[in-house]
């Protein structure tokens, strides 16, 4: 897991390319790197966290044989000792998955990026024909940004970086403008920022001096047939139960510990029971859970029903409502967009924990709901065949009676200049389509991008083994009967785990990741709040905002209505991200 950084164009500036490389030394502290080629077209940083190949043999930028390809690499291929029999006649210099890139890249070009199971965003510099090329993974697990300006190309693993280049900060309108009316975000190219942009998962560029061109390599679509899988439920399940067994199994694969996160919900528990195989049997590993002492939110009463059975340590990292503004703010740096709210803090405890504990490594559940129809909304839509599915959940506030009234507080001319995303339904049932928006669009990449701000801050490398693309390509094959079964969601999971783990975790109902971030926004952190919004009132009050109505409807929900804090927490989110910009 490291930090990527570079510059095409004219006349590249080294001290650019410095300041990049040192805006991302907390992704890859164990080892800094430049190249800079003698025409000065070409400038690439990297930031090394060592995980695969612990030598100086796997540190970056690193070249080919005859040093005409150069790379910079973010991320893991997981399956690159079995792609190695591919290359019987290439002399590797490492044992590490970045130079296996470098040799599929000389043998296949482009086409290589299908033989890759991981997490990766790179980008690959060919000197013989002065041709920049970058690639991004399936799901978006590794963040890839650039910009072009002043006729050269800048790239980078986290925004700050092509800031630290000297593009100026300065807020793209739009994208906030989408992200208070629909509460979209990470959903499209655009960011929060001018002249910046976020390549989209499953995306590659190819870069030239007068051209950039940008192409779409991975479509589930394209790999999953019209019609359902017609095999038994026992074959179906055998041929997942495998898949999932090989893909923990490769993200298991490090020369330094390994660790979980584990909630307590289906998805953890059954990711803790399968990584029992590839546990020395003599040794335990570390599981960690966030909490915050509201035993109405925490999840270690779960999480510890898990363990119960093993020899594992649990460790378990607690977040006070006194620490939120400081912590906030440090996170909010950490991310360069808006985050989450309150869980993406409580999340931010684990992996600090970890860094302190010398963990490099942890394992997580995401993707499962998304996967498997986990969702509650997913069940009015089995059986409907009609694709009228919203094109994203219907703004940030939902199922409240008394629901902030944004056309109201948002001013016209702010809310006008809103871009909600189309997106292209490929399949023939709602079910799979919205499957397909939450992986691509929504839920999935908003978290994907939050949990690699908050990992790599403290220099930890986070892995997600459903995010498996031949995972999601199987369950997105099946009947919705086994998404969806008598009511029950997750169905086959469940089925799965029954034999693993206790019946409590088993059936027990879909529960969401939270904190008391309600009750601490009008309680404990209710000055704190009101700071933050005097100082986006101050700011942007009368442009973006009626700053009245705004204002009525804060002490609104001060009083009864604490089903908002959705909304509350953009405007924290922005009052931290205007500092950030000065």
């Amino acid at each position: 897991m490291c930090g990527i950084s570079g510059i095409f164009g004219n006349n590249v500036d080294e001290q650019d390319v410095d300041s990049m490389v040192n805006a991302l030394n907390h992704r890859g502290p164990d080892s800094t790197n430049k190249y800079i080629n003698n025409k000065k077209s070409i400038g690439l940083g990297h930031n090394r966290l060592k995980i695969i190949d612990l030598s100086s043999a796997g540190n970056q930028p690193m070249f080919n044989q005859d040093k005409s390809l150069v790379l910079v690499f973010n991320g893991e291929i997981y399956n690159y000792k079995e792609l190695y029999k591919y290359f019987p006649n290439y002399s590797f210099r490492s044992n590490s998955d970045s130079e296996l890139i470098l040799a599929a890249y000389q043998k296949w070009g482009e086409k290589c990026l299908n033989y890759f199971v991981g997490m990766f965003s790179f980008a690959l510099w060919d000197e013989k024909n002065q041709v920049l090329f970058c690639a991004r993974d399936r799901f978006g697990v590794k963040p890839f940004y650039y910009s072009n300006h002043k006729d050269n190309f800048y790239f980078a693993s986290e925004i700050k970086a092509i800031h630290a280049a000297g593009l100026p900060k300065i807020f793209n309108e739009k994208t906030w403008a989408t992200y208070f009316t629909f509460g979209l975000y990470e959903h499209s190219k655009d960011t929060f920022y001018e002249k910046i942009n976020s390549l989209p998962p499953g995306h590659c560029i190819i870069v030239e001096k007068n051209s950039l061109s940008i192409k779409q390599w991975y479509k589930i679509s394209s790999n999953v047939e019209v019609e359902y899988d017609q095999r038994t439920e026992l074959e179906v399940k055998e041929s997942y139960k495998k898949l999932l067994n090989e893909s923990i199994k490769l993200r298991f694969r490090s020369d330094v510990p390994v660790a979980v996160n584990l909630s307590g919900g289906l998805d953890s528990s059954i990711l803790l029971k399968l990584i029992d195989n590839y546990v020395e049997k003599d040794k335990c590993l570390t599981a960690f859970t966030f909490a915050t002492g509201d035993a109405r939110y925490d999840e270690i009463k779960w999480a510890s029903m898990m363990l119960k059975s093993t020899n594992h340590k649990h460790e378990i990292c607690y977040l006070s409502a006194e620490e939120i503004p400081d912590l906030a703010v440090e996170i909010q740096n950490s991310q360069d967009e808006p985050f989450g709210g309150f869980p993406t803090l409580a999340y931010s405890k684990i992996f600090k924990r970890a860094k302190e504990m010398g963990l490099k490594v942890l394992l997580d559940g995401q993707g499962m709901d998304e996967q498997w129809a986990g969702y509650d909304y997913y069940k009015k839509y089995v059986g409907d065949n009609s694709r009228n599915i919203p094109q994203y959940v219907s703004g940030p506030v939902q199922n409240s009676s008394k629901s902030l009234k944004y056309k109201d507080y948002l001013n016209h001319d702010f809310t006008s200049s809103a871009k909600p995303f189309k997106i292209i339904y490929h399949f023939d049932d709602s079910l799979r389509n919205l499957q397909f928006r939450d992986s691509f669009f929504t839920k999935i990449p908003r978290a994907l991008r939050f949990n690699d701000r908050i990992s790599m801050k403290y220099s930890t490398e986070l892995r997600e083994p459903f995010l498996d693309h031949r995972l999601f390509e199987l369950a997105f094959q099946q009947k919705p009967s086994y998404k969806i079964r008598s009511n029950v969601q997750k169905w086959f999971l469940r089925d799965i785990l029954k034999d693993l783990g206790p019946k409590e975790v088993i059936n027990a109902p879909k529960r969401p990741l939270q904190t008391p971030q309600r009750e601490w926004i009008k309680g404990p952190l209710k000055d704190w709040v009101n700071d933050c919004i005097s100082n986006v009132l101050n700011e942007y009050g009368g442009n973006w905002f009626n700053k009245k109505i705004l204002l009525n409807e804060w002490n609104d929900y001060q009083k009864n209505n604490i089903d908002n804090s959705f909304h509350i927490w953009q405007l924290i989110n922005l009052s931290m991200m205007k500092e950030l910009i000065k």
